[in-house]
């Protein structure tokens, strides 16, 4: 092979690679869609939409519940087969998809108030000013309100476990639940 046509070639190969990569992750995060929907958009109560999330932190939610360190009785055992690359594939994937559309909010006198919330409890510095989070912390902004509510209910209450617990918990315990739910409808329309 001509030296000046190898790297064009590494490309083609690698080019290869990464497409049998997708083939692979889309085949497994197809036994994701009937919890966590099309495209990763759920549709399902209490369940989260995993596209546009971060890859970082989508690899280790799966790592916690494969380890059965953050417990759910559907994700677990789901989770437990999983390889590591399996997870890198998948988060990966799901990372690489559009989030859900924003929705109007029902309310939209109460975005102001809502918006203080939020402010008062310093979301963004963690989960970015766009609330889109950032490597190990998960994107909100979108999230489906009921999931928000039941996650920072488990923060509060202290049933969930994996990263950042100890930041959610702080912000979570002092919330009343008019705050909560007020959260999770502004950042749920975000």
């Amino acid at each position: 092979m001509h030296i000046s046509l190898l790297p064009a070639a590494v490309l083609m190969l690698l080019a290869g690679s990464a497409d049998a990569l997708d083939d692979a992750a889309k085949e497994k995060a197809s036994l994701c869609t009937s919890c966590h929907g099309e495209g990763g958009v759920s549709q399902t109560e209490n369940t989260p939409s995993l596209a546009g999330q971060p890859d970082l932190f989508l690899q280790w939610q799966l790592v916690f519940f494969r380890s059965g360190s953050r417990k759910n009785e559907v994700m677990q055992p789901i989770a437990e087969q999983l390889s590591n690359e399996d997870i890198r594939n998948l988060g990966g994937y799901f990372a690489s998809l559009p989030p859900a559309a924003a929705t109007k909010p029902k309310e939209s006198s109460q975005a102001e108030a809502n918006a203080k919330i939020v402010a008062e409890r310093s979301c963004a510095s963690c989960h970015t000013d766009t609330f889109a989070g950032t490597k190990g912390t998960a994107r909100i902004a979108g999230q489906r309100e009921d999931y928000l509510v039941k996650a920072l209910h488990d923060y509060k209450s202290g049933a969930r476990s994996g990263s950042g617990v100890a930041a959610m918990a702080s912000v979570a315990y002092s919330l009343s639940d008019d705050e909560i739910s007020a959260l999770a409808h502004y950042l749920a329309h975000l």
